[in-house]
């Protein structure tokens, strides 16, 4: 592919994608980048949301959900390291409606700092999913 940006998509468990794509849009922590071929080399914290991975200029992007991380844009391209990844069409909306309401009532019921912040979490996370199906 002319003009190509080399991505790269790793998980702790596994390398998932290395392929020539277009452009991957990608949600960082202070906002969302696109990343297209010959990109100045920067680094960003990923937030929990979906990536877009744009195969070819004006086609449809695949959306993937990412639970947060680290990308690197350098020469060599764009590597994104997730703490985990599923792509958007395999993610379930009933329940992630359930663990959502489920993380809320744990805030609710938590004993502890440590167990509302976690559960917190849980819900943010949560909630970047049912954000990544509502625009998928």
């Amino acid at each position: 592919m002319a003009n190509s940006l080399h991505f790269e998509l790793v998980t702790p468990e596994k390398l998932l994608r290395s392929e020539a794509v277009h452009m991957v849009v990608v949600p960082g922590s202070e906002g969302d980048f696109g990343v297209l071929a010959g990109h100045a080399p920067f680094m960003s914290t990923i937030r929990p949301g979906a990536i877009a991975v744009y195969q070819k200029e004006g086609a449809a992007p695949e959306r993937i959900f990412i639970d947060g991380g680290f990308a690197e844009v350098n020469d060599a391209g764009l590597t994104v390291l997730a703490e985990g990844a599923t792509p958007v069409a395999n993610i379930d909306a009933a329940q992630v409606d359930h663990d959502l309401a489920n993380a809320r009532e744990d805030i609710r019921l938590a004993k502890s700092e440590v167990e509302a912040e976690m559960a917190r979490k849980r819900v943010e996370r949560l909630t970047a999913m049912r954000e990544a199906l509502a625009t998928a």
